[in-house]
Order: structure tokens, then C-alpha cells, then sequence
């Protein structure tokens, strides 16, 4: 069946961080060095991805409660500056603009991101991407992260698209990858590096 819709991730696909491994940090920051990444990562994304928080020190707090850490106030001062620095010093990868623009004449785009209320929207506007998108699904607007069936579903049912005719492409065999197959939908890695194993794999978006 042929593709209608591509679905995108944002972090490691369309644009580079500006700092490395922001959510790994976080973890490094809040000294958790003994929980394993997988079980971190789902609890820190749940509590800090899926609300909208007034500003990131509310966020982070959560986070801690969430942790059940209660560290000095200038650690909570540390993860908001290395956030906001992620955010002001993203750059958009060179060939990004020019793949989706030349994809969008044939192809309904969607822009699906596990984020905060504010990251993601400020540099969508910044590097001028959010009109290239049809649809633009984020786990804070939501409340469901993409491991939620439902997140993949509902913008599918609403552009009259079935899973069959969609793919993801995204930068995380865990986040992206898994999630659109959890959801019934064919993923593309794209991995930069060429360090994962997986078929299909892109090393950048050129080869879509």
C-alpha cells in the first residue's frame, strides 16, 4: 500500500540538540547512576513531557517529587540553564528544510515528539518549520507519550489515514522506532552515526 503520511520525530532527526544528551544529563544532575536508563527515562518523560507546566522550575520540581529526591535549589538551577541552553543553541540540520518541503507535495507530514511546553515550539518558530508540518503532535499538548498507541491513532483517524499507509522516521530504536511499531506502523532509523543496527536505516534525510 502506498505511504501517505510520514510521521517525524524532532530531537536527533530535524534538528541537532544544542547540548549533548539533554535527558541524560538530567539523569547525571539528579545522581541516579544506579537506575537503569530505560525504567529513568519513562518515568522522568511521563512526569515531565505530558503537562503544561507554567516554567521549567515547576516541571523540574515534579520531577524530583516524582524521584522522591530533595536536593540543594542550586541543582534545580543547574537543570533549568542546561534545558534552556539546549533550546537557544539547537540548530536545524542542513538538509531538513529543503527534504520536507520537497516531501510535503506528495506526503501529509506529521511532527511527533515526546517535549516540554515550551523547547520544541520555540525552536519550530525559530527555524521556521512549524508551516511545513500538517500536523504538529506533542506529549505535553496531549498528555500521551508516543509509546501511547493512541498518539499515532488519533492523528491518523483525523487525516483519514490508515497505519498501513504511514511511516515514522525517527533517531531512537526506543522511542520512535518501538512506538510506531507498537502502533501497527513501519519505522526508518536514521541514524547519523551508523552506530545501531536496523533495517531500514538512513544516515540522514537525503535518503528518504
Amino acid at each position: 500500500m502506498a505511504i501517505k503520511a510520514i510521521f517525524f520525530d524532532f530531537w536527533g532527526t530535524l534538528v541537532e540538540n544544542g547540548v549533548k544528551s539533554p535527558v541524560k544529563q538530567v539523569k547525571w544532575f539528579l545522581r541516579l547512576n544506579d537506575m537503569d536508563f530505560s525504567e529513568y527515562i519513562v518515568k522522568f518523560e511521563d512526569v515531565f513531557m505530558t503537562k503544561k507546566y507554567d516554567d521549567l522550575k515547576q516541571g523540574f520540581e515534579a520531577v524530583l517529587k516524582k524521584f522522591e529526591l530533595n536536593p540543594p535549589p542550586f541543582v534545580t538551577e543547574k537543570l533549568i540553564g542546561m534545558w534552556n541552553k539546549n533550546t537557544i543553541l539547537a540548530s536545524i540540520y542542513d538538509e531538513t528544510t529543503e527534504v520536507l518541503t520537497s516531501l510535503k507535495e506528495d506526503y501529509k507530514l506529521i511532527l511527533i515528539s515526546n517535549t516540554d511546553v515550551s523547547s520544541i515550539k520555540s525552536v519550530l518558530d525559530r527555524c521556521n518549520l512549524t508551516e511545513l508540518f500538517d500536523e504538529i503532535v506533542l506529549s505535553c499538548d496531549t498528555g500521551k507519550l508516543k509509546s501511547d498507541k493512541s498518539s499515532f491513532r488519533d492523528v491518523l483517524k483525523k487525516l483519514k489515514i490508515k497505519k498501513t499507509e504511514a511511516v515514522m522516521v525517527g533517531d531512537s530504536l526506543e522511542s520512535d522506532v518501538k512506538s510506531a511499531e507498537n502502533a501497527g506502523i513501519k519505522a526508518i532509523l536514521i541514524d547519523r552515526q551508523d552506530r545501531r543496527e536496523y533495517d531500514p536505516k538512513i544516515h540522514d534525510l537525503t535518503e528518504l
